[in-house]
């Protein structure tokens, strides 16, 4: 089996090109943080390069731009290609079956600002104002739900089901 998930940020916009027969297919890399630290105590990344073909190719160069944040599901492909210099050289990639868009750059640098700015404090969520807001969609309990159905509903104990 080979499926690949991957979630991270665009590196850089991406390149969208055509086939010969006119086919879109887009390109780009995808820095996907590491889940453990180095000797450092810091966090890696690793840089991935990503393709994706037709109508989500376009869609990617249309929405898509350097520090966006995408989930990804696809499958590895390695291929290889001489060089000018007549040289073999082999490539690895992500072939992108599905491209979720999750946030760009600038929604998150927003909500950082809003969660660290020193004069704010969070906004905690209002239940009561839910609750009241629920209770305001809801029936009136003091109507009757039958009142056109006519004036009694007859039922036999045999048709009680208890």
């Amino acid at each position: 089996m080979n499926k690949v998930f991957l979630i991270g940020r665009l590196t850089r916009d991406p390149e969208l090109r055509y086939t010969g027969s006119n086919i879109p297919v887009a390109t780009f890399s995808l820095a996907v943080n590491r889940t453990f630290a180095n000797q450092s105590g810091e966090r890696e990344a690793d840089f991935i390069n990503i393709v994706v073909w037709r109508k989500q190719a376009e869609n990617v160069k249309n929405y898509l731009s350097q520090g966006s944040q995408v989930a990804i599901d696809g499958r590895i492909q390695t291929r290889s290609y001489d060089d000018q210099e007549g040289k073999k050289r082999y490539v690895t990639e992500v072939v992108a079956d599905n491209v979720e868009f999750l946030g760009t750059k600038s929604s998150n640098q927003n909500n950082n600002n809003n969660n660290h700015n020193e004069n704010s404090e969070p906004t905690p969520y209002d239940f009561a104002n839910e609750q009241q807001d629920s209770m305001q969609q809801t029936t009136n309990i003091d109507s009757n739900p039958f009142a056109d159905f006519g004036s009694s509903i007859e039922i036999s104990d045999d048709e009680l089901p208890f």
